[in-house]
């Protein structure tokens, strides 16, 4: 397939008119044959990547339901997100063991949709204070026993764990789970700039949704956030769904980082594609209105997104950070968080062709490619 006169994403130069062509699965030289896809007035991007959500359309990841997960690829695959890494909830150890073997399972099947590359921890190693929608009946104390079982039950597909390194262990946890391939994301956390400091230089590598259930960043304490900014293999995440960030403290974020960091995610619920109303969470209650969820009867406390991340690369962009940069954010930065850059994330030859077209002008889906075949168009 040729993919012909669309304006193409390019790590180095931003977009570059050109054509694209496909060979069976992966991105050639040359057209290994069939269709030519016209791409005149479209940016033609990787698919996205997602390592932070949770679920859409009315399912939820931590349900460990196969028919459910396969409810979430299917719709994320829709919406131009071609390879997600969902996350689970701060849940009981045998629930979570369920969502690892479901991933596993699903990953075995092969039966469509995005591909799921992995798996998120986003719980139970956790603190209180900053438990935000999390369940904190089920928090946890670091345990690396525990993560390798759950790496087990996973078959190797656990490739992120959240973690609030103020907790005793933390430091022989991280590097537990960087030889499990495991990367650790802080987040959910009180911890002081020493303490984050501390950690990332013994292997965390990420930070769960930057600003959101930590301190802020302030001149004399700049706690988590000054030190992610100062270990330079850090990479942070953002959700930009227009609710959790201010449009102005995005921009900041991503000039203080450098797009060479930066990963937006989407951190969507259940309610994802869904009317307005009220869906279970991690064993509570969200309640929906509009583009923003909040724990029922808490309507101060955020409860992830309702915005996909094609809608949080629209909203991005609606910022005023460069097209190039937000792509970036949502494809390769995010591959590269997880160890799967070398195959997704670019429009390289060799890589998977798996790739959106979206109308220069609005930004509107007209295409999505999924490994060389026209799933959507």
């Amino acid at each position: 397939m040729k993919i012909a006169g669309g304006q193409v994403f390019d790590l180095k130069q931003g977009f570059a008119v050109r054509d694209v062509c496909t060979d069976g699965a992966l991105i050639a030289k040359a057209s290994g044959g069939g269709e030519t896809l016209d791409a005149s007035g479209c940016y033609v991007i990787p698919g996205l990547v997602d390592v932070h959500f949770h679920g859409c359309v009315g399912e939820d990841f931590s349900d460990a339901d196969p028919e459910g997960l396969q409810k979430i690829a299917d719709f994320e695959l829709s919406q131009g997100v071609t390879y997600i890494c969902p996350a689970g909830m701060t849940l009981p150890e045998d629930q979570l063991t369920a969502i690892c073997k479901t991933t596993a399972a699903h990953r075995r099947k092969n039966a469509g949709g995005a591909e799921v590359v992995g798996a998120h921890l986003e719980g139970p190693f956790l603190c209180m204070a900053k438990k935000g929608a999390q369940n904190g009946a089920f928090l946890h104390d670091p345990d690396a026993a525990m993560l390798r079982r759950l790496q087990e039950a996973a078959e190797g597909c656990v490739k992120l764990v959240t973690l609030a390194p103020e907790q005793s262990g933390s430091v022989e946890f991280i590097k537990a789970a960087r030889e499990m391939g495991i990367h650790v994301s802080v987040g959910h956390t009180v911890a002081d700039y020493e303490t984050a400091k501390a950690a990332f230089e013994a292997g965390a590598d990420h930070a769960t949704h930057l600003f959101n259930a930590m301190p802020p960043l302030a001149h004399r304490d700049p706690g988590v956030i000054g030190a992610a900014y100062e270990v330079p293999g850090v990479m942070p995440e953002l959700i930009c769904d227009g609710i959790h960030i201010h449009p102005a403290v995005v921009r900041l974020t991503f000039g203080l980082f450098g797009r060479e960091r930066m990963i937006i995610i989407s951190d969507s619920l259940r309610a994802t594609g869904m009317p307005d109303g009220e869906y279970p969470f991690g064993g509570q209650m969200i309640e929906v209105h509009g583009n923003r969820a909040t724990i029922l009867g808490h309507p101060e406390t955020l409860a992830g997104s309702v915005t996909s991340l094609m809608g949080c690369l629209r909203q991005t962009a609606s910022f005023g950070v460069p097209l190039a940069d937000v792509v970036r954010a949502c494809t390769y930065n995010p591959a590269r968080s997880i160890g799967i850059e070398d195959r997704v994330g670019t429009l390289d030859e060799g890589k998977e062709a798996s790739m959106v077209l979206l109308d220069e002008k609005d930004l509107s889906i007209r295409a999505v490619v999924f490994k060389g075949q026209v799933v959507k168009a």
